[in-house]
C-alpha cells in the first residue's frame, strides 16, 4: 500500500440495488465464491450497496428477509466485517452477540453465515497478505496466528470502521453526481490504514476456541445439507432417521444442532433449500426450457399445490411467475 503514489481517477461506481433473489444477491460480489439461500418468507431479500476502489470492495446489505451464505473466500482476498448486534446473526460457528465484534476473515477461508431478517452486515475486501503483514508488524502479540481460520476480534474502535465506509459511499456518490475525479488509490489507502489501526488496537484479536457444542452443531448442519445435495438429483430427500442413521447422530442431536445453528427444524430447512434449488432453476430457465411442474417434481415435491403455496409464502409470487420473468 506504501508504494501506491495518489492519482485521480474516474468517481468509482457506487451499485445500489433490490436485491430479490439469492441469485442477485451473490452475483453483485462476484470476487467471492457464495450461494445465498432465502430462509424466510418475503418478496424482496433485502438491498445492497458496492462500491469498487480497484484493490478493494465495499459492501454493504440489508436484509428484508433471512439468508444463509455459503462459500469460501479467494487465496489471496481477506474481509473485515460487521453487523447489527442480533443474537441469532451465525458467521460460521460465531454470532453476533457482542456490540464490539468485528470479523476477520482470511484467504481459503469457508463460511457458513446466517443473516436474519432486519439486520444489515458491512465488509470490506483487503490483500489477504498485505494486510496480515501490516498487522503482525503493529501487533505481534495478538496476530502472529491469526489468518488460519475465521477470528473473532472485539475492538474498542468499532464504530471508526462504520464512520470509514460511510464517508466512503458518500464520497463516491457525490463524486459520481458531481463528474469530480477520486483520489481512489488515497482512499484505498486511508481505508486501509484506519480498518488496520481499529483490529490491532483491539480489545482481544485473539482466536477464541469457540464453544465446542456450538461447532459440532455447525458441523452437523452442513454434513446434512451435503447429504441433502448428493441425492437432489437421484433419490428422494432424505428422512430424519436416514440422515441420523447416516451421521450417526440421535434425533435429539440433529434436532438440536439445527435448532441452534439455524433456528429451524431440519426438515424445514431441507425443505427450504429444495425451494432455493427450484427458484434458482426457474430464475434461469426461459419458459419453454422446463415447465414449474417438472422442475418441482425433480426436487422432490410431489405434492404440488403445496409446493407452490410454501414457493409464494417464501418468495411473495408464484413459481409459474419467476419462470415468466
Amino acid at each position: 500500500m506504501n508504494d501506491l503514489s495518489p492519482t485521480l481517477a474516474p468517481p468509482p461506481a457506487v451499485q445500489s440495488a433490490r436485491i430479490d433473489h439469492g441469485l442477485d444477491q451473490a452475483a453483485m460480489q462476484p470476487w467471492i465464491r457464495m450461494e445465498c439461500l432465502q430462509l424466510s418468507p418475503g418478496r424482496q431479500l433485502g438491498r445492497m450497496e458496492c462500491m469498487d476502489l480497484g484493490g478493494q470492495q465495499i459492501v454493504r446489505e440489508h436484509q428484508d428477509a433471512a439468508v444463509q451464505k455459503l462459500g469460501a473466500t479467494p487465496d489471496n482476498l481477506c474481509t473485515l466485517s460487521y453487523c447489527t448486534l442480533d443474537p441469532a446473526f451465525r458467521f460460521s460457528e460465531y454470532d453476533a452477540a457482542n456490540a464490539d465484534a468485528i470479523f476477520f476473515m482470511p484467504g481459503r477461508t469457508e463460511f457458513d453465515i446466517h443473516v436474519p431478517a432486519g439486520a444489515q452486515t458491512t465488509y470490506v475486501t483487503f490483500d489477504h497478505d498485505a494486510f496480515l503483514s501490516a498487522a503482525r508488524i503493529l501487533n505481534p502479540s495478538q496476530w502472529s496466528g491469526a489468518g488460519a481460520g475465521l477470528t473473532a476480534i472485539r475492538s474498542r474502535d468499532k464504530r471508526r470502521f462504520a464512520e470509514a465506509v460511510d464517508l466512503c459511499f458518500q464520497a463516491g456518490k457525490m463524486a459520481t453526481a458531481s463528474g469530480v475525479p477520486l483520489d481512489t488509490v488515497g482512499m484505498q489507502t486511508s481505508l486501509f490504514q484506519t480498518l488496520l489501526h481499529v483490529v490491532t488496537a483491539s480489545l482481544d484479536a485473539h482466536r477464541p476456541l469457540p464453544p465446542a457444542a456450538r461447532v459440532k452443531a455447525m458441523q452437523i448442519c452442513r454434513q446434512a445439507r451435503n447429504l441433502a445435495e448428493d441425492r437432489a438429483v437421484t433419490d428422494e430427500p432424505p428422512s430424519v432417521v436416514e440422515l441420523c442413521s447416516e451421521l450417526g447422530v440421535s434425533q435429539r442431536t440433529l434436532q438440536y444442532a439445527f435448532s441452534t445453528h439455524m433456528g429451524m427444524s431440519p426438515m424445514a430447512y431441507l425443505r427450504l433449500l429444495r425451494l432455493n434449488r427450484v427458484q434458482a432453476i426457474l430464475c434461469r430457465a426461459e419458459p419453454g426450457d422446463t415447465t414449474v411442474t417438472a422442475t418441482a417434481m425433480h426436487h422432490g415435491f410431489l405434492h404440488l399445490g403445496r409446493f407452490a403455496q410454501d414457493y409464494k409464502r417464501i418468495f411473495n409470487e408464484s413459481p409459474s411467475a419467476t419462470l415468466a420473468r
